[in-house]
């Protein structure tokens, strides 16, 4: 079961709807409504989106909930990591922190930040079938790096797009004029798109020894941290994200993860893991997902799954799940979500 900060459940209860029993919201979830909000106290992930699925079906406005819940969120309300955040150089440097330290907030999402042609992404990942708590958290994490990069950076702050790889709302238009760029829905990534002039921009308040201050207390944080599952969960992003390509080699993915083949091979055998077991398991959930969450055809997602012929897709995802890919897909999507 993963865990996710109860400052984000502070944060909602704070944004719903006056009518609605705020108490009774944190009781819910485990959270004592008079003590003091602690971002080290962690609620489990299943609870805290049966927490926003119970909101979503009593407020009003819960269309747009996610974007005011990030509106609200400020570097200090995340404690060490969001000094470390602010004090980073540049935009870069702060969401790189965010790659690094997201450990110490949840442990069922990671960042990514990466280059492309048209500028730079931050990229989250997060574990789970796409349930509306869940889509409905993605959009107030993606709100919430909007406003703590506003609050660093010396410009205002305007992403080129944003990407959410869940179906679009009844309408986006209250996501359009919140970021104020091109909302994508239904693509495969949750992410923000910013120019490479913006991520590297000096932060209002970067200082490099506040920064590296930071960046020790964190690191010692993180320590204290077992980091098994969180070895697991970024070979499996990026074997997921090189599948196209053809099922990576370890040592492709070690040199992503600053590693040597070997090394990586025996931190994984330390942990219980066999890499071809996590590159079968990447293979299995991504499919899972394309098919439940896309129309792409059946070839394409055997292309997308590493699979260079329909036919031997067809016989791994049998064996997965104990159904051809077609069942799987009119089963899963005929399912209320």
């Amino acid at each position: 079961m993963g865990q996710i900060t109860s400052l984000f459940v502070h944060k909602v209860v704070r944004q719903v709807d006056d009518g609605l029993d705020k108490r009774a919201l944190l009781e819910s979830v485990g959270v004592d409504p008079d003590s003091p909000v602690d971002p080290k106290l962690m609620v489990a992930d299943t609870d805290y989106y049966a927490f926003l699925e119970r909101i979503a079906r009593s407020d009003p406005n819960a269309i747009d909930l996610p974007l005011r819940v990030g509106a609200t969120m400020r570097c200090e309300d995340y404690g060490a990591f969001g000094l470390a955040w602010k004090s980073a150089l540049s935009l870069r440097g702060s969401c790189e922190r965010a790659e690094r330290y997201a450990r110490l907030l949840t442990s069922v999402a990671t960042y990514q930040v990466w280059d492309a042609d048209v500028g730079v992404y931050m990229q989250l990942h997060r574990d789970g079938k796409r349930r509306l708590g869940l889509r409905l958290s993605n959009e107030a994490t993606i709100a919430s790096i909007a406003a703590i990069s506003q609050e660093v950076s010396t410009t205002e702050f305007k992403p080129l797009e944003i990407f959410f790889r869940h179906k679009a709302p009844r309408s986006t238009a209250a996501h359009e004029r919140h970021f104020g760029c091109p909302v994508r829905f239904g693509t495969e990534m949750d992410a923000l798109l910013v120019s490479s002039e913006l991520m590297q921009r000096p932060n209002r308040l970067g200082d490099r020894s506040i920064s590296k201050f930071f960046d020790s207390h964190l690191d010692e944080e993180l320590s204290k941290h077992d980091d098994s599952a969180s070895l697991e969960r970024r070979v499996r992003i990026q074997v997921s994200q090189a599948l196209s390509a053809g099922v990576p080699r370890i040592s492709d993915i070690a040199g992503c993860l600053g590693l040597s083949g070997r090394t990586l091979q025996r931190h994984l055998s330390d942990r219980g893991y066999s890499y071809q077991t996590l590159v079968d398991e990447s293979r299995r959930e991504l499919a899972q997902r394309l098919l439940e969450e896309t129309e792409y055809p059946l070839a394409q997602v055997a292309f997308l799954t590493g699979f260079s012929e329909q036919s031997a897709f067809n016989r791994a995802f049998k064996r997965w799940a104990g159904q051809t890919p077609r069942s799987f897909r009119i089963k899963a999507q005929s399912k209320p979500t």
